[in-house]
């Protein structure tokens, strides 16, 4: 079961071992919260703690089996617990069949093979919570039910897209700037792009605008010019990147909808161009040509693997040569 799953969940009795597997600590610390609220009333009298690299299985097992006297459970967690299982695998699994009656064990992993003998031991009998990363369409969905369940506010489609272009994947940074949003927009009830591009980006994110469509007009100078007063601001290069990606991915898309020679406005505009946007998008993408316009999704993964440390040269380097590349002009 994914984490995401498990927190919507409303009535679910929680067995002897619940394993938390994945690397999105996000996940991980709200199903924890979850799990200790259902398992025990008095968390400091009832819960113990151990760090996976210092615990035994012997240590362990005398914290399960030992007889509350303030609680009915005792919850005990291993963090980072990859090692742990791996030394006293044969022990947890014969806990796993066996598990102490008044307590349970969580163990926190990163790894957590599906073809071990214990994944499948645990996904029988005990508890398995999933905590990957969220992509695409499912981060989408998360920042959308967050907003709407915690909030009781909306989060426009456009608005969450760029959010993650500007924050990145993490859950945790994500979470604080939708808290942020929802008390700007207030009363409004609907966080929409230009609420994101103000608060999330300020004057940063309508230079970063102004650079794109700078570059989109071929005005080069300016273009670059609009990058180098950011990174003089310290603009953090990736952020950079995300800001320009939310825009010209959109360009790419349209380019793939038209492929079969389909009207490219009604392609833009499928795209998640706005109508104000659409005249300015067919003369650039007929200006840079169908070869060039479907390298332009390419060139921004090239550029995104680069600053994430594929490329040696300078981060202002690649960012001004992905500016020229935009702009349709011949390094």
């Amino acid at each position: 079961m994914h984490a995401v799953e498990f927190l919507k969940k409303t009535a679910l009795e929680i067995p002897g071992v619940v394993v938390l597997s994945g690397g999105q600590r996000h996940l991980k610390q709200s199903a924890l919260t979850l799990l200790r609220k259902r398992i025990i009333d008095d968390e400091d009298t009832s819960f113990t703690r151990f760090a996976g690299r210092d615990a035994t299985l012997q240590t362990v097992a005398d914290e399960l089996f030992t007889v509350s006297m303030w609680g009915d459970r005792r919850l005990v967690i291993v963090d980072e617990a990859d090692e742990f299982v791996t030394k006293f695998r044969g022990g947890l699994e014969k806990l796993v069949e066996k598990p102490a009656k008044k307590s349970v064990l969580i163990l926190d992993v990163t790894t957590w093979p599906k073809n071990t003998r214990i994944y499948k031991q645990v996904t029988a009998k005990g508890l398995d919570i999933e905590c990957s990363e969220l992509k695409g369409t499912q981060l989408l969905k998360w920042l959308q039910e967050t907003i709407t369940e915690t909030y009781g506010q909306t989060l426009a489609r456009d608005a969450a897209v760029l959010l993650i272009d500007l924050i990145g994947e993490d859950l945790g940074l994500l979470d604080t700037e939708l808290a942020k949003l929802a008390s700007y927009v207030g009363a409004k009830g609907k966080i929409e792009l230009e609420d994101v591009k103000s608060l999330v980006g300020g004057w940063r994110t309508e230079t970063t605008w102004v650079m794109a469509d700078a570059a989109i007009d071929d005005d080069l100078a300016s273009a670059l010019k609009g990058l180098d007063q950011l990174l003089g601001a310290g603009e953090a290069p990736m952020r950079l990147l995300g800001g320009i990606s939310f825009v010209f991915k959109k360009f790419a898309f349209a380019t793939d909808l038209s492929r079969n020679r389909g009207p490219l406005d009604q392609a833009l505009r499928q795209a998640g161009v706005y109508p104000a946007g659409v005249s300015k998008g067919q003369i650039y993408l007929r200006r840079l040509g169908r070869v060039k316009a479907e390298q332009l999704l390419q060139r921004l993964v090239n550029t995104d693997a680069g600053l994430k440390g594929a490329s040696r040269i300078p981060e202002r380097f690649q960012l001004e040569r992905l500016l020229i590349e935009l702009a349709g002009r011949e390094l």
